[in-house]
């Protein structure tokens, strides 16, 4: 049963059970997606298999087996899920800190033309800057301990952050504004009932691209100096030419990018119910 809707309200179905289809069980969205995972993986192993790449693309199951080996290995004096933290603690560390000075930055821009003024020139001096540019200046200011790595993912997720929460209040629709005037409301009742409500789902957007952006910086760090991280140990497969560890490194840190990203998913989904989800998308 699904009834109609208004926008921002949640919409209820009841799907009925159909009766077994051979073109629905092959067009089914579930199987579609073993499909295409299967096709990647045949079509990785052949490349490998046959030596398109010579011998720096190693098979699934070596990368696999490469995977299982470091679990029950020490590598570089650090068990791998040693590894996994440490690349792990640093995002969080960097998004965290980045998220909590970036969106309510971009949310005081777009509702005080004064914090607008003073901020957004410099903001715009450093936004089309790549956070990879930051590395050698944050060696030099911080060495090449962990504050440098925070720092460069701090920079690389401040960004997305307040660029999200300033256009998702700029982009409100104006007449939920008249709605509340209309009932008598203030601009009190504006900001807290239609402008951070309506400026989540933008906002969750920035996060999203931010923690994409964190999982790349802190590979980029990785790579320039650090004994620890999913970063070091594709630097130690590049040294040491070890495709498996390499791809195991690359597979360790997609997997780790795709939790975190369920996770802030999880969490819009909570904070958000009056989205609705599209068919088809």
């Amino acid at each position: 049963m699904s009834g109609n809707s208004i926008a921002n309200e949640t919409i209820s179905q009841k799907r009925t059970r159909q009766p077994f289809s051979l073109y629905r069980f092959l067009t089914n969205k579930y199987f579609l997606y073993c499909v295409s995972v299967v096709l990647f993986l045949s079509l990785w192993d052949y490349v490998a298999r046959e030596k398109i790449f010579r011998d720096s693309l190693a098979r699934p199951l070596e990368v696999w087996d490469q995977l299982v080996l470091l679990t029950q290995i020490k590598f570089a004096g650090t068990h791998l899920w040693g590894h996994i933290w440490a690349s792990l603690q640093r995002v969080l560390i960097g998004f965290v800190l980045a998220s909590v000075v970036a969106i309510p930055l971009g949310l005081f821009m777009a509702l005080n033309k004064y914090v607008n003024a003073i901020v957004k020139p410099l903001f715009d001096l450093f936004k089309p800057m790549p956070p990879i540019a930051w590395v050698s200046i944050a060696i030099l200011w911080f060495g090449i301990g962990e504050t440098s790595k925070v720092f460069i993912i701090i920079i690389g997720t401040f960004v997305p952050c307040l660029l999200n929460a300033y256009n998702g209040v700029r982009l409100v629709d104006p007449e939920l504004y008249d709605v509340i005037r209309v009932l008598g409301g203030k601009r009190r009742d504006e900001i807290i009932h239609v402008c951070f409500p309506a400026s989540f789902p933008a906002i969750f957007a920035g996060l999203q691209i931010s923690l994409s952006s964190a999982w790349t910086c802190v590979l980029a760090a990785e790579l320039m100096n650090s004994r620890n991280g999913m970063g070091f140990l594709i630097k130690r497969g590049m040294d040491t030419h070890q495709p498996t560890l390499v791809l195991g490194g690359m597979i360790l840190i997609a997997a780790a990018a795709c939790i975190t990203s369920l996770v802030i998913t999880m969490a819009e989904r909570k904070l958000c119910p009056w989205q609705r989800n599209i068919e088809n998308l």
